[in-house]
C-alpha cells in the first residue's frame, strides 16, 4: 500500500549547503517550522519539540552531504510520521522539496490544511536565509 503525497517546494537563493547547514540544525526549528517546533531541547539522545499536537519525539537523519533533511516525528499518541525533506542544488541556489504524505483517516480538509501549513513553513525558511 502506498499513500497519497504531495510534493511541496521551493526556491531559495542560497547555495544548497548554506540551506542544509541552517535546517539541519535543530535548534533553528522554532524559527521557521511552526508546524512542528514552538520550542526544541534535547533529552538525552532524544530531540523534543512542542507541537499543535503536543510534545513530540523528533529524529533526524544522519548528517550527510546530499542535502538529506528526513526527520521521523513520534506524535503523542505514539505514531510515527515519516517526513521526506531535501535540499538540492538549483544552479546558484537551491530547491527545497517537501513531501507530504496523505494518511489513512485524513480528510481533504486536513489535507489541505497541512499543505498550507508546510507552504508558510517554506516560505519562512526562504524569508530567513535570504535576508
Amino acid at each position: 500500500m502506498t499513500f497519497p503525497a504531495k510534493h511541496i517546494s521551493i526556491s531559495i537563493n542560497k547555495t544548497v549547503e548554506d540551506v542544509y547547514r541552517f535546517a539541519s540544525d535543530p535548534f533553528n526549528l522554532p524559527k521557521w517550522a511552526a508546524g512542528l517546533s514552538g520550542s526544541i531541547k534535547k533529552e538525552g539522545t532524544d530531540w523534543i519539540a512542542d507541537s499543535p499536537m503536543g510534545k513530540v519525539k523528533v529524529k533526524f537523519a544522519d548528517p550527510n552531504s546530499f542535502g538529506v533533511l528526513d526527520h521521523r516525528v513520534t506524535l503523542p499518541s505514539g505514531v510515527e510520521v515519516y517526513v521526506p525533506l531535501r535540499a538540492v542544488a538549483n544552479d546558484n541556489g537551491s530547491e527545497v522539496i517537501f513531501t507530504l504524505f496523505r494518511l489513512p483517516d485524513v480528510s481533504d480538509q486536513h489535507f489541505m490544511e497541512d499543505a498550507q501549513m508546510v507552504e508558510r513553513d517554506l516560505k519562512k525558511l526562504k524569508d530567513i536565509l535570504e535576508r
